[in-house]
């Protein structure tokens, strides 16, 4: 259930802001983890390995893009008020880019054209969730709002779970079965040789979206207007920089966004690159890393429902530090898994043992369960940073601090990957994956250092 009413929201309000991480949850499930990336690095893609690379290169654009951005944006958007004009705009520019990768067909000659369309995906889908994020705290008290986080967290993995289920048990089929991962003929008349289950996804995202996300835009109350948008860029602008000039001396604020910075990208860099690092190095196929996605959505549903509790009763540093461990644990264990070797030890009977494959699901699960948690806490953590008056300018700083290295985490691993790939070394695809995606290992440390310089108000909030 969620929280109880703040003031005069009614609880279906509540319930309508919490429907839009159930409406935009399908996007990071669907097309950044389990079945459209893996999908382009296997089959758009010339190969794994280089796919990686282009992903990387794509998703660091449109998170350059944002970081560059939102900090002005929401600097804006706190002068003047309201915040879902800005959601319905990115919101429109995300479902279109969504709905366009339907035309990324196999070995397709447009690859460009693909990968700017999942460049303004990320753009447009994550610049929304930066708006609706600020409008969290004048919903509930501040004593609620790790429960709410972590009920609408835990409903967005249940929306991304269901959205899985209808893609890979009706839509998406194996090229050489024909059929989908319940035995079935693709709905829809779907030519499973052309992947045009696969490709659905993009479509299917966006018109989720735009169906789930009208409760809150209906529902949920929007903070009043507060000035003419004439002379809000400059006062934006103004309040931007001052609170830029005073964030050094805002020890526990500057050292939250500078370690969220670097968990939040070693959890994105697991969540986009998780898909396509099994396709590459453990050759699963799609059903493979869906029932995969199945089990990271269930455990990070409940992570997210379960963390929003400890957050209310621990404080979410606590949450967010416990979770560091566990991916971090998880990261390792992923990197060190081939089909040969786990922890980087050799296996019996290696290619034919299953213990690979259970490896990851066990990571999957961990990773799922932790990632909820730890993305519902920080949410809490950052709004206890900084007044109500400050709150969509601080998500701004928030996703730009994410950002920031969200574009150098990616464009790192595609380097990385394309460097160990380009035959200087004598290392296989397979190899060059591995060695791409282990600058996860040191993000997660970073945060993690830096974590014990924030200070959070649960224990102010719990006794008021």
């Amino acid at each position: 259930m969620p929280p109880a009413e703040h003031g005069s929201v009614p609880r279906r309000g509540i319930w309508g802001w919490m429907f839009f991480d159930w409406a935009q949850q399908p996007f990071h499930t669907l097309i950044i983890t389990f079945v459209f990336a893996p999908y382009f690095a296997s089959a758009v893609a010339p190969d794994a390995a280089r796919g990686q690379e282009l992903w990387g290169f794509a998703t660091g654009i449109g998170g350059l893009a944002i970081a560059l951005s939102s900090p002005v944006l929401g600097a804006i958007a706190d002068a003047t008020g309201p915040r879902k004009p800005w959601i319905f705009v990115f919101s429109v520019i995300g479902v279109l880019a969504c709905t366009s990768l339907w035309f990324a067909t196999p070995g397709g000659g447009h690859v460009g054209l693909v990968l700017l369309a999942v460049a303004l995906a990320v753009f447009g889908m994550e610049f929304a969730a930066v708006f609706n994020n600020a409008m969290m705290p004048d919903l509930v008290p501040r004593a609620e709002l790790g429960r709410l986080s972590g009920s609408a967290w835990g409903l967005g993995y249940v929306g991304g779970l269901l959205s899985l289920v209808l893609v890979l048990g009706f839509m998406a089929a194996q090229p050489d079965t024909g059929r989908t991962l319940l035995g079935l003929e693709p709905i829809f008349g779907l030519d499973a040789a052309a992947r045009e289950g696969d490709r659905a996804a993009g479509p299917l995202t966006g018109l989720w979206y735009a169906l789930f996300v009208l409760p809150m835009f209906l529902f949920t109350p929007d903070a009043p207007r507060r000035r003419a948008a004439t002379g809000a860029i400059r006062e934006g602008l103004t309040r931007l920089g001052a609170t830029l000039k005073r964030l050094p001396g805002e020890r526990s604020y500057f050292s939250f966004l500078l370690s969220s910075m670097f968990y939040r990208d070693a959890l994105n860099a697991l969540y986009a690159f998780g898909g396509i690092y099994a396709a590459g190095v453990l050759s699963w196929s799609i059903t493979q890393i869906g029932l995969f996605g199945i089990l990271a959505n269930v455990t990070g549903a409940l992570g997210a429902w379960l963390g929003g509790r400890m957050d209310r009763r621990f404080g979410p540093k606590l949450v967010v530090s416990v979770s560091i461990l566990v991916l971090t644990l998880c990261a390792l264990l992923v990197i060190s898994t081939t089909r040969e070797e786990l922890l980087f030890m050799p296996i019996s009977g290696a290619g034919a043992s299953s213990l690979p494959d259970i490896a990851f699901f066990v990571a999957g699960a961990f990773i799922g369960a932790a990632g909820g948690a730890i993305q519902a806490a920080s949410r809490t953590l950052l709004v206890d940073q900084v007044s109500r008056e400050r709150v969509t300018e601080a998500f701004g700083l928030y996703a730009l601090s994410g950002k920031a290295t969200t574009f150098i985490g990616p464009f790192a691993i595609a380097i990385a990957t394309g460097y160990f790939a380009s035959g200087a070394f004598d290392f296989s695809i397979e190899d060059a994956q591995r060695l791409g995606v282990t600058p996860i290992l040191l993000l997660f440390l970073i945060g993690l250092v830096l974590l014990p310089f924030v200070k959070s108000r649960h224990q102010e909030a719990a006794t008021s």
